[in-house]
This record gives C-alpha cells, structure tokens and sequence, in this order.
C-alpha cells in the first residue's frame, strides 16, 4: 500500500493551471536592436509543424515536470503488510564487565589461556543467539556504567556490538551498583514478570555513585530479577623469573570476586548466584538461563516501510534534461547542407 508523509502538499499540484488561468499574461519587451535576419534563419531552419510539434512536447514534458517534482515532496512511501513481532518473551538485559582485571589471562580456550573477556565473548555471543522471542539489552560497566544497546529484539546487532567491546572503553575500576541502577531505569517500565537483568563481574564494587546492596533493594521494588555470575579461575601458576619455572607460584586470581554481595543481590531479587571457573561452567550456566520460563506479552505489530521518493524524483530529472536539450537549437549548430556540400 502505497501512502504519502506529507499529503497535503499535492494541493499544489493545480497550480500552474490556476496561475495561467487567473493572472495576466507577462508583457513581452521589444527588443532594443532589431536584427530581420534571425526570423529568417528561424523560417528556413524550422517549419510551422515542427514548432507546433515541439511546443507540445515541451509543454508535456513541463506538466510531467511539474507532478513528478510535487510526489516526490510529499514523500510516498511503500508501506507492506503488517508482521506480528515476538509476544512470549523476557526482557533481558545483559550486564558485561569489561574493568582491567577482564584481561586477565585465566580462562582457557581449547586448552589455550585467553583472556577473560574473550570468553565472555564466545559464550555470551552464543547465549544472545539463541534468545529468538526475547528482548535483549545491554549494559558495559567499568568505571562508569553506560547502556552499550537498548531493549531490542534485533538480536544479531546486539551480538556485534558484544564483540566489538573494549577493555578500558567505561575505565579500568568496577561500578557494580551504578550498571544495576542503570537496568533498574531502562527494565522498571517493562512488563511485570519479565523483567531480568543478568550481571556479570570478575571483582567487587570500587567505583560508581551506588552500592550494589542498595541498587539491589531498588531492582527489587521494581520486581526486576537479577541473575549474578562471578567469573575468574582460582588457581593460576604465576611464572617467576625471566617467564621460567623457577620462582613461580600458585595464585588465585579471583581473590577479589565479592562473591558475597553477588549472592545478597542474586538472594534479594529472586534470582541466582553462579559461579564460573572455566568455559564449561560458564556454557552451563547460560544453558541453564535459556529454561527461563516465557512470559506472554502484548502483541506488537511492525510494517516494513520502503521510501519511494526517488523514482518520481528521477522521472523529474529526465523530464528536466530533455526539456534542456530540445531548447538547444540544434539547426543551428550544426553545418549546412552547403557547407558540407
């Protein structure tokens, strides 16, 4: 179907016809030095039909001009069939730690190390995937906590924008309560029962302007369900001296994993702390959030919209080039047939 932005601009389609109806003709000025010949080139040159049969033509091309110019302003646009969106779904939004310490080389990859983020990565990408229903938001959160990507069913560009995160982009400490606040502002209007945020961190709170515990008592008066994961090894062998065996140790890189106040916030919302050491407990665990339950919403409808503007624009155009070509005198542009001769 087709339907114009600005219909009332095809009001103006009547007026030329209004302007040469209603107003005098302009007055045409002699002009100041008479030159005979020229008529006389004009008499040779061209025969009274041929004038007659180009004025029609222009006149034609000036009216296709004209109408073409004024649907192209009023914008039409192709507007298809209505196509029911996604209905039984959660609200999802995903909270991503990318601070300094998810560069960690703790996490493994095929039995190679690989940084923690580039596992969050893998396995996150994977889980936004396979939410198909669902709307999906998320959160990176560093220093500052700031929303990477709203509430959307378009899952793949969420995927993109996942992969194309960078450790240090929010700052290099952790502002666990400030990305809740955050959730708690862009899931509170949501559908009640739909509303989760899932939170990821591999340290504790060391900056922002709210705790977690208060964040938490905020998301829960809002009915918003927070699910935590505390992800990190905790054994690692440090090298010693010049990266050889000699003088190396056994460290736990998540000594500073607040799994306490995770629990608190997972408790208080009715989720669920998890833990993940490796790969395969971080794939459990999202395989495990995938049972979520959904949750019936309001049908939402969406028609693709297809601009058209451009091709009365271009019938416009071409109109307007043959107009100039017909007015170029070609006759007297080209040579004679005495002058070939």
């Amino acid at each position: 179907m087709i339907e114009f932005n600005w219909p009332w601009l095809l009001l103006a389609l009547p007026l030329p016809l209004l302007v040469y109806r209603f107003l005098p003709a302009a007055s045409q000025e002699e002009s100041a030095l008479r030159v005979p010949f020229f008529s006389q080139i004009a008499d040779e040159t061209a025969t009274k039909e041929n004038r007659g049969h180009r004025s029609k033509t222009t006149l034609i091309l000036l009216i296709t001009c004209w109408i073409a110019l004024i649907i192209a302003a009023s914008r039409p646009m192709w507007i298809g069939d209505a196509i029911e969106l996604p209905t039984s779904g959660r609200d999802l939004m995903l909270a991503v730690d990318i601070s300094e310490s998810m560069e960690l080389k703790d996490m493994k990859i095929q039995n190679q190390p690989v940084p923690r983020i580039l596992l969050v990565k893998k396995v996150v990408g994977e889980f936004t995937q396979r939410r198909k229903g669902d709307r999906l938001g998320m959160i990176l959160f560093g220093t500052q906590a700031y929303l990477q990507a709203p509430l959307t069913f378009d899952l793949i560009t969420v995927h993109k924008l996942l992969m194309e995160a960078q450790i240090g982009f929010a700052g290099g400490k952790t502002a666990i309560g400030d990305a809740i606040g955050l959730a708690v502002k862009r899931l509170r209007k949501r559908p009640e029962n739909s509303r989760v945020l899932i939170l990821l961190t591999d340290g504790e709170n060391t900056a922002g302007e709210v705790s977690p515990l208060q964040a938490a008592k905020l998301a829960a008066q809002e009915k918003i369900k927070i699910y935590t994961i505390g992800i990190g090894a905790e054994e690692m062998i440090q090298p010693g001296i010049f990266g050889s065996n000699f003088g190396s140790r056994r460290v736990n890189p998540s000594a500073n994993l607040d799994e306490k106040t995770l629990t608190t916030i997972a408790q208080s919302t009715g989720g669920q702390y998890f833990r993940a050491r490796d790969q395969q407990e971080l794939e459990n665990i999202y395989q495990a959030l995938d049972q979520l339950e959904p949750i019936e919403q309001q049908a939402e409808l969406f028609r693709p919209i297809k601009a058209l503007f451009f091709w009365p624009l271009a019938i416009a155009f071409i109109s307007s080039l043959l107009l100039t070509l017909l007015s170029i005198p070609w006759q007297q542009l080209l040579p004679s047939q005495e002058l070939r001769d």
